[in-house]
């Protein structure tokens, strides 16, 4: 327990019923652990010390119903000190408080409250007014609960404000998530088609390619064998040609001979030669042929005619 000068002494000796004094005892801290281990203590004086502020767990003292915190330096209530709710009577005169704090309107059972003496807000000292006599004091209990429900109410409405501006942010954050994640799709979509289309293209011009050069070597192929298979049949014609030529020369050059050799045996000194002799006798059993060939057409014809 935190004390000043050692004037607390043992709680359990200031103990008297319900009741525990422990004003005028200079204490700078409230000691919270001891009070809440005589819970029977449900009045509580504290006034007329040195006490600048309270702890939290200050508020963990419920079963408080009196509470006398007069004549002391506190500039604030802990921001939970609505947690009292059995709390009755409270006196908070000539400390150095400004406002009460939210929780403030818990305190559903608060019939008495002075508020005197303080620097506090010019709303809240309108509001809490005098508290000179118990009348004044109840009232003044009963405007300042009001009051701050108000305030509790406002700010509840802020809060909620808030939160609904934060779910409308946060709605409006996730659908433009959502939106650049559709973009993000969509463009990951279109740059997958992009790029299938561009490969597709890129095959048809290779399959093109490849098409186009099986066809021209299959072209050069069969132009490459034409000249083959077609030069060769005129060969034998050519051969041929060639040779009746050779044949045709010979012939007239033997036919040249035999009528230089005829007229030779038949007009030179050479006629009474044995050769010649031949010659000329070949030659006219010839013409004896030829002219006896011609007499018998000429029967055959006439022949014919009768």
């Amino acid at each position: 327990m935190a004390r000043g000068g050692g004037k607390a002494g043992s709680l359990k000796d200031k103990l008297d019923g319900n009741e525990l004094d422990l004003s005028l005892c200079d204490l700078s801290e409230v000691p919270v652990r001891e009070l809440a281990a005589l819970p029977k203590a449900t009045v509580l004086d504290l006034s007329c010390n040195n006490l600048l502020s309270l702890p939290s767990d200050f508020c963990s003292l419920t079963h408080l119903v009196k509470l006398d915190l007069s004549k002391n330096r506190l500039q604030q209530l802990p921001v939970d000190f609505g947690r009292l709710v059995n709390l009755q009577h409270l006196d908070l005169l000539n400390n150095r408080l400004v406002t009460l704090p939210v929780s403030f309107a818990q305190l559903k059972n608060l019939k008495w409250l002075d508020l005197k003496d303080n620097p506090l807000d010019p709303v809240l000292a309108k509001v809490a007014g005098d508290c000179l006599d118990e009348k004044q004091c109840k009232q003044a209990a009963v405007r300042v609960l009001q009051h701050m429900k108000v305030i509790q109410s406002e700010q509840d409405r802020e809060r909620q404000r808030k939160l609904q501006a934060e779910r409308e942010m946060e709605k409006k954050r996730e659908a433009e998530q959502r939106a650049r994640e559709a973009q993000e799709r969509e463009l990951r979509k279109r740059e997958k088609a992009e790029e299938k289309e561009r490969r597709r293209r890129e095959y048809d011009a290779q399959r093109a390619a490849k098409q186009e050069m099986e066809k021209k070597t299959k072209k050069e192929t069969v132009q490459t064998r034409k000249p083959t298979s077609s030069s060769r049949p005129p060969q034998p014609a050519r051969h041929k040609h060639s040779w009746s030529r050779s044949v045709l020369r010979a012939l007239l050059l033997v036919l040249l001979c035999i009528l230089c050799a005829l007229a030779v045996c038949k007009l030179t000194e050479l006629q009474h030669q044995p050769l010649c002799i031949s010659v000329n006798t070949l030659y006219e059993d010839v013409v004896a042929a030829v002219q006896n060939h011609k007499t018998l057409q000429n029967m055959l014809q006439q022949n014919s005619q009768q």
